[in-house]
This record gives structure tokens, C-alpha cells and sequence, in this order.
């Protein structure tokens, strides 16, 4: 699949976003540096330059209120085929959707 999104513009989004949700809340950086245990710098550099440690983006959503969607975004689906062999297989065998009477 070929995004169109870059590593780097995604970083500048995160950060805009992360961004507008304080405003939206209304926090001040110093308000949601102290809340999340981020320092005020790293903070200020995120929201400028969209550089920030996995572990601090957290922190902040954990404030902001999107880690559980962070979490459900990247939960894995599950899939029901691997390889044209897993999907030839399948059309073979009938899946029962009840018991078999006695």
C-alpha cells in the first residue's frame, strides 16, 4: 500500500493536532506539561518541530484523551487468509454454523 503521507509531514499533523486539542481543552503548555509529566520544553519543541519520544506522545494523549483510540488504531485485524493456498483450502470445507443432530 503507497501512502501519501510522509514520516515527517505525519510528525508535523501529530503535533498540530496534539496542538489543537490543548487549545480546544483549554490548557496552556505549562497546564499540560504539568499534567502529563512532560517537560515544558520538550512540549514547546513537540508543537514547534513535531519531535517528541513515543513514550512522552503517550503521556500527552493519556491527558488530551486519545490513547484508547491510539490503541484501537493500531489493534491488529485479524485475517482470515495468508497465502492463495489458506483462501483455495477454504472453499473446500464447509464452515457447520450448528451441531449435527443425533
Amino acid at each position: 500500500m503507497v501512502s501519501l503521507v510522509t514520516p515527517s509531514k505525519a510528525q508535523d499533523r501529530l503535533a498540530e493536532n496534539v496542538r489543537m486539542r490543548r487549545l480546544q481543552m483549554e490548557l496552556t503548555q505549562v497546564g499540560l506539561a504539568e499534567r502529563s509529566g512532560v517537560a515544558l520544553p520538550t512540549l514547546r519543541k513537540f508543537e514547534q518541530k513535531g519531535v517528541i519520544s513515543l513514550e512522552s506522545y503517550l503521556k500527552l494523549q493519556m491527558v488530551l484523551g486519545g490513547l484508547e483510540k491510539i490503541l484501537k488504531a493500531t489493534e491488529i485485524q485479524k485475517t482470515d487468509f495468508f497465502s492463495i493456498d489458506d483462501v483455495l483450502e477454504s472453499s473446500d470445507t464447509i464452515t457447520r454454523k450448528r451441531g449435527k443432530r443425533k
